[in-house]
């Protein structure tokens, strides 16, 4: 396993594939770009398993009091993301003051967008019996019994567990980014 999961180590576990017509290669250079040119990304997302001010930003805030650094870890797939690809205009941290979309960064077909740093393209397995719920109604939970359905996404703490190959559900992971500070965002 590589060196940032460690033992009650948090991660926000993202499936991605084709969002608003866009290839996710394509979206993936688009953001290194965005990267490079604003010191930050904002991946869009759309739901509320991962909802700005119940689930991302505690979670978030609540691993940097003790020092620890969240990573979103993401698993390409096979998706059918048609929706148009408008571009947002604004952002906001709590939903109710907005601000203009930080020049550089370009976010389509996304109510929401997590605040990340640079992408980081590594391929490992992750072992979903080795994540347990770390927010919401569904907290302790391991994440094969989360991450299934509809369900694409999840804030997680990483428990490493002695597995048999019965108790092994891979997932593989593709990329990977710390978030930053404001760590998700509204969009408009």
């Amino acid at each position: 396993m590589i060196r940032i999961l460690t033992n009650g180590a948090g991660l926000i576990f993202m499936k991605i594939g084709i969002h608003a017509q866009e290839g996710v290669e394509d979206i993936i250079a688009r953001k290194k770009r965005e990267y490079e040119q604003a010191g930050m990304i904002f991946w869009g997302y759309g739901g509320n398993t991962c909802h700005p001010t119940t689930f991302i930003q505690p979670f978030a805030k609540t691993q940097a009091e003790h020092q620890a650094q969240v990573f979103l870890m993401m698993h390409k797939m096979t998706s059918n993301h048609n929706a148009d690809p408008v571009s947002a205009k604004q952002y906001s941290e709590d939903g109710i003051e907005w601000k203009p979309i930080p020049e550089g960064i370009q976010v389509v077909g996304s109510r929401y967008a997590m605040v990340i740093g640079n992408l980081t393209e590594e391929q490992f397995d992750l072992n979903l019996r080795n994540l347990v719920v770390a927010m919401g109604p569904k907290r302790g939970a391991l994440g094969t019994d989360y991450i299934q359905g509809h369900v694409d996404k999840g804030c997680f703490e990483y428990h490493e567990r002695a597995e048999t190959p019965e108790e092994t559900e891979l997932k593989h992971i593709d990329l990977y980014s710390p978030l930053k500070p404001p760590y998700a965002v509204f969009l408009k």
